[in-house]
């Protein structure tokens, strides 16, 4: 489907770099922006709504109208008690987009709307995606298996498929994307763009430490396990960080309710237990993330060019 024009007239490549908790930052999010790609980061990355307005501020001050449009992510959820100020945030600042996370809230779609904005939910299956559509959202991001972060355990050809017969609005899709064949291929099952975040923690600009980031590079999909026991929701963590803190990975896929706070002591999920997505056995190296744009696009091309007959 034709994507909205705020976004075709910027956008050199199909693609948002997804926001990642702790890792985004107005570093990488304009160094995405600059390469001509959506960079998107978590309000809740910034402890405070004033911190929040401060990286808003920041943004604006330092893009320009020949870059991509960013994104930030509002968690609509009760237990976020934040939501309601850094919405009024967000509207002051006219953000672009709005990537709504735990709940589509018609309130929140219209505030957005308000200004000219466009709101993108995630969801993890068609029961969320047809609340997202009643709450009017402009574009669907399809979470589907292998996914960093809070994946979900569709296969991408499934609910990509099923999301496209009720909503024909902007289609985005996740789940163990890295390179530019991937980017090729979801546009080939009729979405719009490609959601990877994964790839943009083994970047330059990005702020995950050196450690986190060459445990990336070092895994494969076997090494991602999905459990809920580290954050209390479904998501994917990387192996070998499981383990560094003395926990049985396969513990914890047999036994995924577990609760490991007594294991874990002082240890945070995110900060010292590190996610992935499945798609990290493609991530070999550690470029700027201009260079990533300039390879993603290439091969992206080469796999069309494959394809013809």
């Amino acid at each position: 489907m034709p994507l909205p024009a705020a976004l075709s007239s910027r956008l050199k490549l199909p693609l948002i770099a997804a926001p990642m908790f702790l890792i985004s930052n107005p570093t990488l999010v304009r160094a995405c922006c600059q390469a001509g790609i959506m960079g998107t980061f978590p309000a809740l990355n910034q402890r405070t709504t004033a911190g929040y307005a401060d990286w808003l501020r920041e943004l604006a001050d330092t893009l320009g109208p020949e870059d991509a449009p960013y994104g930030v992510n509002l968690i609509v959820h009760k237990t976020n008690s934040r939501l309601e100020a850094d919405l009024k945030v967000t509207v002051d600042h006219k953000v672009p987009v709005v990537i709504t996370s735990l709940g589509a809230v018609r309130d929140v779609v219209d505030a957005v709307h308000s200004y000219g904005g466009l709101v993108f939910h995630d969801v993890i299956n068609t029961r969320h995606a047809e609340k997202a559509i009643d709450a009017g959202v402009d574009g669907i991001i399809a979470v589907c298996a292998g996914a960093g972060g809070h994946g979900g355990t569709l296969s991408p050809f499934a609910l990509s498929h099923e999301i496209r017969q009720i909503f024909d609005g902007t289609l985005i899709v996740s789940g163990a994307l890295s390179t530019g064949a991937h980017m090729a291929a979801v546009r080939a099952m009729g979405a719009d763009l490609a959601y990877m975040g994964t790839r943009f923690i083994a970047t330059a600009e990005s702020p995950a430490p050196a450690a986190y980031k060459q445990m990336v590079l070092g895994a494969t999909a076997k090494d991602i396990v999905y459990t809920p026991a580290i954050s209390g929701i479904w998501a994917n963590f990387l192996a070998p960080s499981l383990q560094a803190h003395g926990l049985d990975t396969e513990a914890l896929k047999a036994t995924p309710e577990i609760n490991v706070d007594e294991e874990l002591g002082q240890t945070k999920a995110w900060v010292d237990i590190w996610s992935a997505g499945q798609g990290c056995g493609a991530i070999q190296n550690l470029p700027t993330v201009n260079d990533l744009c300039a390879d993603l696009s290439q091969q992206m091309r080469m796999a069309i060019e494959s394809l013809a007959p």
